[in-house]
C-alpha cells in the first residue's frame, strides 16, 4: 500500500509513519521540515506549506495526485479553506482520504453519551481562521471540506484526548511526570495534590492505538465516522493515580485529593493547573470524557492497559529535554500549601 501522511513527524502522525512501515507499505509524508525525519531512508519526506498563499505552499504535492496512493491519512487539519486545497489537489490519484478531526466538533458536550449521529459546531463566520477560540467547529468544517470532495471516499476519525510518546501538550505527561519522575517537575513535595472525586471518568486514545486503527481503516477501505477513545467508563482518576502509584514503586508520592471548590477557592485553573481536570460546575464540558465510542470498538480500535502507556511516557519523558515544560501547571509552593492544609 502506497500512503501518504499529511503531518507525519511530531506526535500522531510519528505514530502512523512507524506502524504503517512496521506493515511493510510504503509511506510519504508532507510537512513543513521543521523537524527532522526519524526514517530518512524508509520515508520520502516532502517539504512545504499546507496553506498555499505560504511559499512553497503545496508545490512538493503538485505532481503527488498523479503518484496512485491508496489512501492519504491528514493528521494535521485544522482550516478548512487549506485542507480543501491538498484535499482539491490529491482528489484524482487518491482511493480514500482518512481526516484525523476531533470529538470537539459536536455542538453540545454537556452531556455523556455523544455518538457520531449527535450535531457538530458551526461557524457563526464561516470565513474565520481563528482556530484557538473556534477549533471544534472549525474541524468540523475540514470534515465537510473532505466529504464535498471525496464523497464515499472518506473516513473521518475523532480522537478524544490522545496521549502517550512524544505528546507535547503534556496533559497526561504532567501525571507521569508527577508520580513517575516527580524529579522532572522541580523541587516538589511527597504529596501529590489530585482533584477529586476519584470516580471522575476519563477517556483517553493511547497514540499507538489510534495509529494502528488509522492504518488498518486504510488497508480495509474503510469509510464512515467513527468517535475514537476508550470505551466509556473503561477509565477513571482514581485508577490512572493508582496505575501511577504502582509503576512508581516505592518513591511515589502520596496522592492529597482534593475536592473542587478547595482547588477553585485557591485559584486553581481547570485542565491547565491540573491537567485532565474538568470540574462539574463547568456542564458545557460534561460530556468531553464519556463519549460513545461503541462504533470504532466494533471496526477495530483497540484500548491497551493503562499501565503500558505509562510505562511508554515516562521512558519518553526520561529520555526528552523537558526544559521550558509545564511552566503553568500547579506551581510547587501552592502544591505544598494546599497538601498540607
Amino acid at each position: 500500500m502506497r500512503l501518504l501522511v499529511l503531518g507525519g513527524t511530531r506526535f500522531l502522525g510519528r505514530h502512523v509513519v512507524e506502524d504503517a512501515l512496521r506493515r511493510g507499505h510504503a509511506v510519504t509524508t508532507f510537512s513543513r521540515g521543521r523537524t527532522v525525519t526519524p526514517w530518512p531512508d524508509r520515508v520520502l519526506a516532502l517539504v512545504g506549506d499546507r496553506d498555499p498563499r505560504v511559499a512553497p505552499g503545496l508545490s512538493a504535492l503538485a505532481g503527488a495526485g498523479t503518484r496512485g496512493f491508496d489512501a492519504v491519512v491528514d493528521c494535521s487539519g485544522y482550516v478548512p479553506r487549506v485542507v480543501d486545497a491538498s484535499a482539491s489537489l490529491l482528489a484524482q490519484g487518491v482511493r480514500r482520504y482518512v481526516f484525523v478531526s476531533s470529538v470537539s466538533v459536536y455542538a453540545d458536550l454537556s452531556r455523556a453519551g455523544a455518538d457520531e449521529s449527535a450535531p457538530v459546531a458551526t461557524l457563526a463566520d464561516p470565513a474565520t481562521e481563528d482556530i484557538l477560540p473556534h477549533y471544534g467547529a472549525l474541524k468540523a468544517a475540514c470534515e465537510a471540506a473532505v466529504s464535498r470532495v471525496y464523497g464515499g471516499r472518506t473516513t473521518i476519525v475523532r480522537p478524544g484526548l490522545i496521549v502517550g510518546p512524544f505528546d507535547a501538550t503534556d496533559r497526561f505527561g504532567y501525571w507521569v511526570a508527577r508520580f513517575v519522575h516527580p524529579e522532572l517537575l522541580g523541587d516538589r513535595d511527597a504529596r501529590a495534590v489530585v482533584p477529586a472525586p476519584p470516580e471522575r471518568a476519563l477517556q483517553f486514545v493511547d497514540v499507538r492505538d489510534l495509529a494502528a486503527f488509522l492504518v488498518e481503516l486504510v488497508e480495509r477501505d474503510v469509510g464512515g465516522t467513527f468517535n475514537a477513545a476508550s470505551p466509556q467508563g473503561r477509565f477513571t482518576m482514581g485508577e490512572l493515580i493508582a496505575t501511577l502509584v504502582d509503576v512508581a514503586g516505592a518513591a511515589a508520592p502520596a496522592p492529597v485529593w482534593l475536592d473542587e471548590a478547595r482547588l477553585a477557592a485557591a485559584g486553581v485553573e481547570p485542565w491547565v493547573g491540573l491537567p485532565l481536570w474538568l470540574p462539574a460546575a463547568e456542564p458545557d464540558h460534561a460530556g468531553m470524557m464519556v463519549v460513545n465510542c461503541a462504533r470504532a470498538e466494533a471496526a477495530g480500535l483497540a484500548t491497551r492497559e493503562l499501565a503500558d502507556t505509562v510505562i511508554a511516557t515516562a521512558g519518553w519523558l526520561a529520555a526528552r529535554d523537558n526544559a521550558g515544560a509545564w511552566r503553568h501547571v500547579l506551581g510547587a509552593a501552592l502544591e505544598r500549601e494546599l497538601a498540607s492544609a
